[in-house]
């Protein structure tokens, strides 16, 4: 009988991901040995991977992803697994946002990644690299995972997006003037799609600003709802309703007291021309 060792997804990215290739392949009615003969790979590897024993490489997951009809999903998994520099909780939340039917993004300084132009993530990213924070490889696995991340938001039917921005995220330059522009017009040119609201909270909210971190909270196919948010130095993945409830209130009050999408826009705009 195959190894039936149980994992916690919570425990780390590795489990997390041999927990969601032993469903996957469960799902199918599939054998450790069925996939190991359609995945080219030894029954002894893939027991071995979901039972967070072996680490699943770029080339594994490519293959298990074509073996089992799920895009680039377990590739964007995996790419968290291998990657230090991706905070806690984030590994697990990324392969959730891939299934979110609804999005709800609050940030604070910086446009989120999820809007974010090639050459504005490249800016930030290699911002952290100047600093210290991140290696050069590194820096390069978190634009592939950007990439595939906004990649997953073309599916069919795609997730309603709402988003309300800091005033912040708008007037903070990023790099030069020419990846500023490009990245404002990014931005409009996804607050005008049809499943994307976009708000801007002015700086004259104040006090009445209901968040005052970024968060990102997701509905998921069954209606269950979850929210990651990070501090300097650790994300959390939060799937209680006790802690995600508040979170979703909060944001409806932030949405409520923002500016109108027509009204955001025109701010944007606005911002763009006066870029020097």
């Amino acid at each position: 009988m195959a190894n039936r060792k149980k994992l916690n997804p919570e425990e780390s990215p590795r489990a997390a991901f041999g927990v969601r290739l032993r469903t996957l392949r469960e799902g199918r009615g599939w054998t450790q040995e069925d996939l190991a003969d359609r995945m080219g790979y030894s029954a002894t590897h893939i027991s071995g991977v979901e039972i967070g024993r072996r680490t699943p490489t770029p080339k594994f997951t490519a293959s298990a992803d074509k073996a089992l009809g799920t895009g680039e999903s377990l590739a964007r998994q995996g790419e968290a697994v291998l990657n230090p520099a991706i905070l806690d909780g984030f590994p697990q939340f990324v392969v959730q946002e891939g299934r979110a039917v609804e999005i709800r993004l609050f940030e604070l300084g910086a446009m989120p990644g999820l809007f974010q132009s090639p050459a504005y993530a490249a800016a930030i990213v290699g911002g952290a690299r100047q600093r210290g924070a991140i290696t050069e490889q590194q820096a390069n696995e978190r634009l592939a995972l950007l990439a595939r991340r906004q990649r997953s938001l073309l599916r069919v039917p795609p997730p309603q997006i709402y988003a309300v921005l800091d005033e912040s995220c708008i007037r903070q330059q990023v790099g030069c003037a020419e990846v500023m522009n490009e990245a404002l017009g990014k931005l409009l040119d996804i607050a005008r799609l049809p499943n994307t609201v976009v708000q801007i909270a002015p700086f004259s909210l104040g006090e009445r600003r209901s968040l005052n971190k970024a968060v990102t909270l997701a509905t998921l196919p069954d209606r269950s709802q979850i929210s990651y948010a990070e501090s300097a130095h650790s994300g959390q993945l939060q799937r209680d309703l006790r802690y995600v409830t508040p979170l979703f209130t909060a944001y409806h009050q932030l949405q409520a007291e923002a500016l109108s999408q027509a009204d955001s826009l025109a701010m944007i705009e606005q911002v763009r021309k006066d870029i020097p």
